[in-house]
């Protein structure tokens, strides 16, 4: 940016904590757009979602559910290293960077991700797309605390991250939010999120987006069994009183709607284009550095979380730990 540059960052968009403010603060003094790739914050899907839920489709949102896992060797990113990879055909030194200085690896240099020296594990990789589509939907500007666990479970060839992690974040706005990733779940790749509301459940499974609405019943019901049959009567005959039976005169109306994105579509052409259109009109990318941080950020409390093996604080409003 500091050379004139516009910049398409991928996700995750920090690696440490002081990275955000430096990037967010360089793209205002340089008048550069930036634009984090996290695809699904241009999804259709994601923005019918949006819309459904502030709409009320399913009341008051309390909790919200996500997941991304995986079974297989690629997606536990065991890429294949090209058989003439070595110290005099990779850049060794400028892959290493700040990260401690070790002997040239191939398996190191090509997947990277298995080691907290160089990535940020399934956090960084999968956890910061289920809190990108999270906070999109709710508009919410991230979580103030969390609780997470984890370990290697199956992957046992030298990683230092784990392949299960599961977590527990609370959220300002008053819902809770719930993630796990699996690399050994025994199926095939999913990804997903399920928002539970007063009145109903909102799936977002692949391009679709379902809701099944379940209002409250107008009835508070009743518990008579123990009382005794002349007292079963009276209460069951004061109740009835006040809520009649009532048979309804025409159908009940259909209580699920499912909406899906045109057969191959694919969001991840919708953020580049969002990226090029705003590098030619210098209009606003949709997920700027601080969405970006936001994001990045709250994922990191989930290592920061199992390394510690206790509850970490985040302020979503200043993005500091707490």
């Amino acid at each position: 940016m500091k050379a004139g540059k516009d910049v398409y960052l991928e996700k995750p968009m920090i690696h440490l904590y002081s990275d955000g403010p430096e990037i967010i603060d360089t793209v205002r003094s340089t008048n550069r757009i930036l634009q984090v790739g996290s695809q699904r914050v241009s999804s259709i899907v994601y923005a019918k979602a949006k819309e459904l839920l502030a709409s009320g489709a399913i009341g008051k949102l309390n909790m919200v559910s996500a997941h991304w896992d995986r079974n297989s060797s690629t997606g536990a990113w065991n890429y294949s290293a090209p058989l003439d990879a070595s110290a005099e055909t990779c850049d060794w030194p400028r892959f290493l960077g700040s990260a401690p200085k070790v002997s040239f690896s191939a398996e190191r240099f090509f997947q990277w991700r298995k080691w907290k020296d160089y990535g940020s594990g399934v956090a960084g990789d999968l956890f910061v797309h289920l809190f990108s589509g999270t906070h999109l939907i709710t508009g919410s500007k991230g979580p103030t605390r969390a609780m997470a666990t984890g370990g290697l479970r199956f992957w046992n060839d030298g990683r230092d991250v784990y392949d299960v992690l599961l977590a527990l974040f609370d959220y300002p706005e008053g819902f809770n939010l719930s993630l796990r990733v699996n690399f050994v779940d025994g199926g095939d790749e999913s990804e997903g999120f399920l928002f539970t509301g007063s009145e109903g459940l909102m799936e977002i499974a692949g391009n679709t987006v379902t809701v099944t609405r379940t209002p409250r019943a107008v009835e508070p019901g009743y518990t008579v069994s123990t009382f005794t049959d002349t007292m079963q009567r009276q209460y069951i005959e004061q109740y009835r009183k006040k809520y009649p039976i009532v048979h309804p005169s025409a159908p009940l109306p259909q209580n699920v709607e499912r909406f899906a994105a045109p057969p191959g579509y694919s969001d991840s052409y919708d953020h580049f284009h969002n990226f090029f259109n705003a590098v030619r009109s210098r209009q606003p990318v949709v997920e700027d550095a601080t969405f970006g941080f936001r994001a990045a950020g709250a994922a990191l409390l989930s290592n920061l979380s199992a390394d510690r093996g206790s509850v970490v604080h985040w302020n979503p409003e200043t993005m500091k730990l707490a």
